[in-house]
């Protein structure tokens, strides 16, 4: 199956484990140098319209992933073990 990022950022991404909700694919990490597909990244939700920041990136591998359908991404993945990233505005605040 063949995907285009546009067609990415419209699914939603499920977690199996927890059934949670993790949000719509917002970005992918890939490499360079052999051109795969690393992670999908869904960016944090600001908070206060912006003016308190925002939470964490979330990263999945793609290991992680299970199935992409027509609609979802369904990933399985611990809750606990769910890689979040710091945004750069974060870690700013915090030196």
């Amino acid at each position: 199956m063949k995907c285009t990022l546009a067609e990415l950022r419209s699914k939603e991404i499920i977690n199996l484990k927890d059934g949670s909700r993790l949000g719509y694919v917002d970005d992918i990490e890939f490499d360079t140098e052999d051109a795969s597909v690393r992670s999908f990244i869904v960016y944090g939700r600001t908070r206060l319209f912006g003016l308190l920041g925002k939470e964490d990136d979330i990263v999945i591998t793609c290991g992680d992933i299970q199935i992409i359908g027509v609609d979802t991404v369904l990933v399985s993945v611990e809750p606990s073990k769910v890689t979040k990233r710091y945004s750069n505005e974060m870690k700013s605040l915090f030196k």
